[in-house]
């Protein structure tokens, strides 16, 4: 047990070197390329031509107006950092991430008006584990289903069936289904016949309805085009991984021992074959979840769909440099914990790591 803490601990030592490095790779490139300064000036410009231009009203001095113009933009360059260089503002914007002091956007408003960094993430995150973590896992849970099913049974007809659906739904973008979705769901059928069978977009009609149950089948409404298009494209790409996994696994000789014995072939199933595929298969679904949370950036804007993908879109058109630093740090944080939740599953499905 001691040498086990001790790998634990080892693991989640270096995942937070990774998480760190990752914020300091990202602070030399805005900074090293002077996309940090660049962007600090021209909210630095914005913000004085604003202020130069509410004084006017009441400085009609000319002199006295270029004077507190000239303070107040000072003020403004020591308040957003510019009287240092990027490689000492920078660094320090990561210290506070990594004690989660997200900061303030200087551009993005949460829903209710906040500026607040978290706020922001706290209006966007439900709107992502709504459309993309809820799609990935209902999706991989009935891809691995079926991969398991077809991994015993090589050579089948549902086997063929589904190896030629998942390199057909592989090569298919999801943005691009989205759309072909929208065309033959949404606005073909209003146009053809005047019935509005799916929203092409958007969470909730306008205005939404306020009844809770009428709320939520709104919300069903709205989710269907995005969810069967999610299903589409991944669905394929699950079953016939597992039944991969699945089928490398019940050609190793223990498997053929358990069967020469004469076990029941459920219980060589379970036993022989699920439990030793469980770790890749576990790798592929957890890291698959912690990355859903960053949501789907395209997939976002085509459903109109407001998101974490849409909030990181945002952020970089508008380079807003603290939402953009944040989440890059929230995304790998999400990252680092699944890696080491991974671990911990590792030795409580696999008997051979805790052996070794």
């Amino acid at each position: 047990m001691a040498s086990l803490a001790k790998t634990l601990i080892v693991k989640a030592v270096t995942l937070i070197i990774v998480l760190i490095g990752v914020l300091f790779l990202l602070a030399i490139i805005m900074g090293a390329t002077g996309l940090s300064d660049k962007v600090l000036n021209s909210t630095l410009t914005a913000e004085v031509q604003e202020y130069k231009q509410q004084l006017s009203r009441q400085i009609k001095d000319p002199t006295v107006l270029e004077r507190a113009v000239e303070e107040y933009k000072k003020e403004r360059a020591a308040a957003l950092g510019l009287d240092k260089p990027w490689y000492v503002r920078l660094p320090q914007l990561i210290y506070r991430l990594l004690f989660l002091d997200l900061g303030y956007s200087r551009t993005l408003q949460s829903s209710w008006g906040s500026n607040k960094i978290s706020d922001l993430i706290i209006d966007r995150l439900p709107n992502t584990i709504i459309l993309t973590t809820t799609g990935i896992l209902f999706t991989s849970l009935v891809g691995i289903w079926m991969g398991l099913y077809i991994g015993s049974n090589i050579g089948s007809r549902s086997d063929r069936v589904v190896s030629i659906s998942s390199a057909a739904s592989y090569a298919l973008p999801l943005w691009f289904t989205g759309l072909v979705l929208i065309l033959a769901l949404a606005y073909g059928p209003k146009v053809l016949w005047g019935v509005q069978i799916f929203p092409p977009g958007g969470m909730v009609s306008v205005p939404p309805p306020k009844e809770p149950l009428a709320y939520a089948l709104d919300l069903l409404w709205h989710l269907a085009l995005p969810l069967m298009a999610s299903f589409i494209v991944f669905f394929g790409s699950w079953a016939y991984t597992t039944r991969n996994i699945v089928f490398n696994v019940s050609q190793e000789d223990f498997v053929n021992f358990a069967r020469a014995k004469g076990l029941p072939e459920g219980v060589v199933r379970s036993r022989y074959i699920l439990r030793p595929s469980l770790p890749p298969i576990l790798t592929n679904l957890i890291l698959s979840l912690a990355y859903s949370i960053s949501g789907y950036i395209i997939t976002e804007r085509v459903f109109n769909w407001p998101g974490m993908g849409s909030l990181y879109y945002q952020a970089i058109t508008a380079l807003d440099e603290p939402v953009i630093f944040a989440l890059t740090y929230v995304f790998t944080l999400v990252y680092i914990v699944a890696r080491f939740i991974l671990e911990v599953l590792y030795v409580v499905v696999d008997p051979r790591i805790r052996l070794s």
